[in-house]
């Protein structure tokens, strides 16, 4: 799958490799390959006491994949301070012993490649790459920028960015639509992570990922790139969706999505999307192409004014987890599948365990329970709204006692200040409910409320589902209370946003399958 893959505009998968030792870098090879690469970068930059004529035999006649040879300057952002023409020559040693590719910085390219009529030899492909560090204002900035790379006589340009913001993606994804030659193009970054899963989809030749064993920060792995976003199935026609939150690292939706996308032959890739200015988002990402969103904190209740049309019950609640860009006239459409998600798992928990009310079965059985809500926020206003609906008296909590009273008073429940929930005792067989981040990772040690109180409830359910079973939950179960976890309403809002992604109907079970072996 050499050269041929990448010049065809196949997208491959390569894994940049950075190890003191040459036997580590042999054996990371090796691993990559078995993770899922289909192409090696090789940063000799990152070797200690490298010696090109002792090492490069070793690594390139031990190499399981084609190979990228880098040799990264510290004036170009890597780690090599010597002399420049040890340097050259080290890659043009490479080049010899049967590289398939090495890489050239744009400032050294050309000269290097008239030099050494490097153009003129076609086994062993030139890839001129440089960095950009900071904001480029401009798409022509960007776009002169690849017409000096190409004028070097490159056989693929590499340009990489940092992005301070996802609006700045688009312009990578414009130029790698519009390149005449095989690009490489993306930015570093947790905001810049779509850059390289969209790759595909734009026409980009490389995505990068790392092996399990010696992660890059910001870069997915090999094992996500294959398995929760299935580079290999994205392509000009797939539909974007992903999650619109801040910060977006711990979700869990890639890895539920995509598979089922995959499952019903839906052609759609599933990503997270670091949105720091909501306006600015939906201005740039307008294109039909990205079909749908996820909403998650903090923008829940922010998100609505950005929506053209809301469905009468997200309005209600005064919370969207979910829009959906319609075909047609491209409006964005606001909908909250939180509420019977999460109120729906609550009233299962409780019909499990037998802890109903003796009335009618088709009232809830939360019908009369005194439900204890902390947290005000989205995920607490679509569970306040849904408890009401129910038949429930709500008691909120809210370290924004202003936003707890008003929740409050649209749910006909009561407010009351957040420094009193320690010392509050519940009604026997009252619903705990905790709305808030609090117990979700890294800070997994703390819970809402005071421990010896958690024997008065029937139920604790908590909307955190990283990790699956709080410190909350655990605490609960050991005071002989049913919890419900996160993941149960995380399961139950993520079928009802396929189906509004899909508008067809989502494979319950497969989907059930997945939470339970992958969360």
């Amino acid at each position: 799958m050499g050269s041929v893959g990448v010049l065809t505009k196949t997208t491959m998968v390569c894994a940049p490799l950075l190890r003191h030792s040459v036997e580590q870098m042999v054996s990371d090879m090796y691993e990559a390959k078995i993770e899922g690469a289909d192409l090696i970068e090789l940063r000799l930059d990152s070797l200690m006491n490298f010696d090109p004529n002792r090492d490069l035999p070793t690594l390139l006649s031990n190499k399981p994949l084609p190979v990228v040879v880098v040799y990264r300057p510290k004036w170009d952002g890597g780690l090599y301070d010597g002399d420049e023409n040890s340097r050259v020559e080290a890659l043009l040693l490479a080049k010899d012993l049967g590289a398939e590719y090495i890489d050239l910085e744009l400032q050294v390219a050309s000269d290097i490649m008239e030099k050494q009529k490097l153009n003129q030899q076609s086994s062993c492909k030139i890839i001129v790459s440089c960095f950009v560090d900071g904001v480029t204002s401009f798409k022509e900035d960007l776009s002169h920028l690849v017409t000096r790379m190409q004028s070097t006589g490159a056989d693929i340009i590499k340009l990489v960015t940092s992005a301070t913001d996802i609006t700045e993606l688009s312009r990578i994804f414009h130029l790698l639509s519009h390149c005449q030659v095989p690009l490489i193009a993306y930015s570093t970054g947790e905001r810049g992570l779509i850059s390289q899963l969209l790759g595909p989809k734009f026409g980009g030749v490389l995505v990068y990922g790392s092996i399990a064993g010696n992660l890059v920060p910001g870069l997915p792995t090999l094992s996500s790139l294959r398995e929760a976003y299935g580079v290999d199935n994205i392509d000009a026609d797939t539909k974007v969706f992903g999650l619109i939150s801040k910060p977006v690292s711990h979700s869990k939706g890639p890895i539920l999505h995509n598979p089922t996308f995959r499952h019903v032959g839906y052609n759609g890739v599933y990503v997270p999307m670091f949105v720091d200015d909501l306006k600015q988002f939906f201005n740039v990402y307008e294109s039909p192409d990205f079909a749908g969103y996820s909403v998650g904190i903090p923008y829940k209740e922010a998100v609505m004014e950005f929506c053209d049309e809301v469905h009468p019950l997200a309005k209600s609640i005064g919370a969207v987890n979910t829009i959906i860009k319609r075909l047609g006239d491209g409006k964005l459409v606001g909908y909250n599948t939180d509420c019977e998600a999460s109120i729906t798992a609550i009233e299962d928990a409780l019909k499990a365990r037998g802890l109903v009310n003796g009335e009618a079965t088709f009232h809830s059985p939360l019908t009369g329970k005194q439900f204890v809500l902390v947290g005000a926020g989205g995920a607490g206003r679509a569970l306040s709204f849904g408890a009401n609906f129910r038949g429930a008296r709500v008691i909120i909590f809210d370290i924004d006692f202003e936003r707890a009273k008003a929740l409050a008073q649209a749910v006909s429940g009561k407010a009351l200040p957040f420094d009193q929930l320690t010392t509050f005792r519940p009604e026997k067989g009252a619903v705990l409910a905790n709305a808030t981040p609090i117990g979700m990772h890294p800070n997994k040690d703390r819970i809402p409320v005071s421990e010896e109180t958690l024997r008065d409830y029937s139920v604790v359910f908590d909307a955190v589902y990283t990790p699956r079973k709080t410190t909350l939950l655990k605490d609960a179960e050991d005071a002989g209370v049913v919890i419900v976890s996160g993941v149960e309403m995380f399961l139950r809002q993520a079928v009802g946003q396929f189906n509004l992604f899909t508008g067809g109907k989502a494979p319950e079970e497969f989907m059930r399958e997945i939470v339970l072996s992958k969360f």
